[in-house]
This record gives C-alpha cells, sequence and structure tokens, in this order.
C-alpha cells in the first residue's frame, strides 16, 4: 500500500487538487480543492452563490466527473470504481434544496425507491421504510403524497429517502434554504442525530451561518477554491 493508499484508508473523503471547467475550460468552476474528511465527522462548505459548492458536492456524489484530479471515497478512487452507480447507491445519500421527492408516489414509496438500485426484497423495503418514517415521526404520512405535507415533513421524508440504504456519506445541498428557521433546526436535529448514532459522514453546504455553526468543522469557498 503507497502513502495515497494509506491516507485514503484513515479517511472517509479524500479530495486532490481537484478541477472542473465548462467551456473548454473558458469557465472554471473549481480550481485545485484539496481537503480530507474523517468518518463521522460533520463539515460545513459555505461561501458566496456561484463559489462552487454545489459542483463539489456532484463530483463527491459521482453525479458528474472531474476535468482533473482525484476523489477518493472510503479509500476507493473514484476514477477506477466501477460501476459507479451500484457504489453510489450503496454508500452515499443525497438531500437538496427542494427535497426533490417524486410527486406521484407516496412519501413511503419515496422512501423505498433508493432501494431498487441495490434489489432489495418488497417485504424488506416495505419494513424499512417504514421504520426510518416511524423513526422520523413520519408514521402518520406514509401514504401521503409529497403534495399534501409541509415542507418540513418533506425536507425530513428526503432524509428518510437518503439513508434508506445506510450510506456511510450524507451530501446535503442546502438542506434548509427552502425552510422556515423552526423547520430548518428540526431537518438539522435530525441530521446531526443520525450522523452521531451511525456514525454517518455528513459534507452539507449552506449560506446559513446558523446552520454552519452545527458542523464540527467549516470549509469556506470563494471562485472554486477553498479560503481557510
Amino acid at each position: 500500500m503507497n502513502d495515497r493508499e494509506a491516507a485514503a484508508v484513515n479517511n472517509m473523503i479524500i479530495v486532490k487538487k481537484l478541477e472542473k471547467t465548462y467551456d473548454n475550460g473558458l469557465i472554471v468552476a473549481l480550481n485545485g480543492i484539496s481537503f480530507e474528511i474523517r468518518a463521522g465527522e460533520i463539515v460545513a462548505i459555505t461561501g458566496p452563490s456561484g463559489c462552487g459548492k454545489s459542483t463539489l458536492l456532484n463530483l463527491i456524489g459521482t453525479l458528474d466527473l472531474p476535468t482533473s484530479g482525484e476523489i477518493w471515497i472510503d479509500g476507493k478512487n473514484m476514477s477506477a470504481c466501477h460501476p459507479l452507480h451500484r457504489f453510489r447507491a450503496a454508500n452515499i445519500g443525497f438531500i437538496f434544496q427542494f427535497h426533490h421527492l417524486v410527486p406521484s408516489m407516496t412519501i413511503m414509496e419515496n422512501v423505498e425507491l433508493p432501494m431498487y438500485s441495490l434489489s432489495v426484497p418488497k417485504t424488506v423495503r416495505v419494513q424499512k421504510a417504514r421504520q426510518i418514517l416511524i423513526s422520523m415521526g413520519l408514521a402518520e404520512r406514509a401514504n401521503f403524497f409529497p403534495t399534501k405535507v409541509s415542507g418540513g415533513e418533506r425536507q425530513r421524508a428526503a432524509i428518510a429517502r437518503a439513508v434508506a440504504n445506510d450510506p456511510k456519506i450524507i451530501l446535503a445541498d442546502e438542506p434548509t434554504g427552502n425552510l422556515d428557521t423552526d423547520n430548518g433546526e428540526m431537518v438539522m436535529d435530525y441530521l446531526a442525530n443520525l450522523c452521531h448514532e451511525k456514525g454517518i459522514t455528513l459534507l452539507i453546504t449552506t449560506h446559513n451561518p446558523l446552520v454552519a455553526t452545527r458542523a464540527g468543522r467549516i470549509i469556506n469557498m470563494k471562485n472554486g477554491q477553498i479560503e481557510n
């Protein structure tokens, strides 16, 4: 095992000299980003709109590919990890500002959805989804459609969906940005408690300084680079 592989084993996420450009290099979204995140750590990424926060999360989540640089997750180099969609389904949960729940599916069905990627049997899917919804205080909303529940409940359902496959990492892109203060605090309480109880690594982007203070560490970004 070389030094880089050894370092990857000791950290849940390693980002090394990461660059992302568009339009043949004319637009630079990320410019040489490097950092490491330990397993179970809660890290907030802050910075103005357009600084590259969401781009960074998309790359770590393997939803997009970097122009150059390396991403290691749980000791694995993502450039050599195939198939990526199965790795993503088994290891990474996503939460977005606008929840992205499927409107034509019930809350229960939305929580079951990620388990299809891992071919989880129906009886197991239903039982697991029900238990997660109970833990989220959403048992009575299981058969409701997303449009029939409150904004805070939709975002809690999005958290439930994100943890359906017991991920090692949760990537949350402005998860409280569309909520009022009380619901935002409730969502952060659920996320923080989940991560502490299950040892999940949480990487969260936010404009809200109060949300950022809930993290154990803050990474400030500006113009595609890390400031601190």
